[in-house]
């Protein structure tokens, strides 16, 4: 299959039996085809489709992305960015408002870079895109001071109490209404020495779709009963006591997740992948001459976030869940997309 990908990037034309085989492959995996609605009656058509777009993406994928391997970002990018990006575009075309997509993934999932190819896609569709991140939705620097003397158990941006769910809904509300300018909070987290400020915000109109992503996007509360028997490293009382607490803040939450048309999980095969991810983007940045984390560091770091929002009760959950999640997309320890599936089907 990488042979005819790397014809369609030269540009020569492919034989019949290219076309069949791009076609099998398409309805071969049952789960992922499901996912993308492609059945043996419409491949055809999408297939066509799919290879015009991907020779007239590939080169600009390829400067976006030039720390992903060839054989990687060719595979990548035919199998899951380019079909996620036409299912979006054919849900907002049979919509009457802007799209707003959730993206649910942890550290090193690759959200950023998903947003950032996606929005390249569907812009040679001919829609108007915008990626939204929860971290714009922080409280200012001010705010966070005051909210950390109330309670100094929130001693990092990010766990929920953090953001500002009111500006987060006013924002989606505006993007959905579909009318005139919109403002656009935007975070600088390099203020205040790293503890990160809000910025100038980005005006914007016109937006036809909505990449929402975050570490917790469309995350729901549980039932308390759960934390009767907590994974590690929620181990003291006073772990415990967090993770009801932040499990009970949710709550405030849920009427911003109310604005997801969609969401999509991008779901590592081992949830504690995003240490291991986090220590590697800090040791290449220490080797590059720069300050970064140590791994006992990053350790505390992660391990905060764990007790907050534990993905192995919250996201584990959530993706089997129908009703809420619309795709789930697996990622490998290498950080590539494994399974592509729609919540019950694995």
């Amino acid at each position: 299959m990488l042979d005819i990908l790397i014809t369609l990037v030269t540009g020569e034309e492919l034989g019949l039996a290219d076309w069949q085989a791009m076609e099998l492959g398409a309805i071969a995996d049952e789960s992922r085809s499901r996912a993308f609605g492609i059945t043996p009656a419409n491949v055809s058509t999408i297939i066509k489709r799919r290879s015009h777009l991907f020779r007239s993406v590939y080169p600009e994928v390829q400067r976006l992305c030039p720390q992903i391997p060839e054989n990687l970002l060719l595979s990548t990018l035919w199998n899951l960015w380019l079909p996620l990006g036409m299912q979006l575009g054919t849900a907002r075309q049979q919509g009457d408002r802007p799209l707003v997509q959730g993206i649910l993934g942890g550290q090193g999932t690759g959200k950023t870079t998903l947003g950032a190819v996606l929005k390249l896609i569907l812009q040679q569709l001919g829609y108007n895109s915008l990626s939204l991140s929860i971290d714009d939705l922080y409280l200012t620097y001010a705010e966070r001071q005051q909210l950390k003397q109330q309670d100094p158990r929130l001693v990092w941006r990010g766990p929920p109490g953090t953001h500002d769910v009111k500006l987060g809904m006013a924002v989606l509300h505006q993007l959905r209404d579909a009318k005139g300018r919109v403002e656009i909070p935007r975070f600088d987290k390099s203020a205040w020495g790293g503890k990160g400020d809000r910025t100038a915000p980005e005006v914007v109109r016109d937006i036809d779709i909505v990449l929402f992503e975050g570490w917790f996007v469309g995350v729901r509360p549980l039932d308390p009963i759960i934390f009767d028997s907590p994974p590690s490293p929620i181990i003291t009382a006073g772990d415990l006591q967090f993770a009801r607490d932040m499990n009970e803040r949710l709550l405030e939450y849920l009427p911003l997740w109310e604005y997801l048309d969609r969401l999509l999980v991008l779901y590592p095969t081992d949830y504690r992948l995003s240490k291991e991810w986090r220590q590697q983007a800090e040791r290449e940045v220490i080797a590059a001459g720069k300050s970064g984390m140590t791994d006992g560091m990053i350790d505390e770091f992660v391990q905060y976030f764990w007790r907050s929002l534990h993905p192995e009760l919250f996201v584990k959950l959530l993706i089997s869940n129908p009703e809420l999640v619309d795709l789930v997309v697996e990622i490998n320890p290498d950080r590539s997309p494994g399974a592509v599936y729609q919540p019950g089907d694995f």
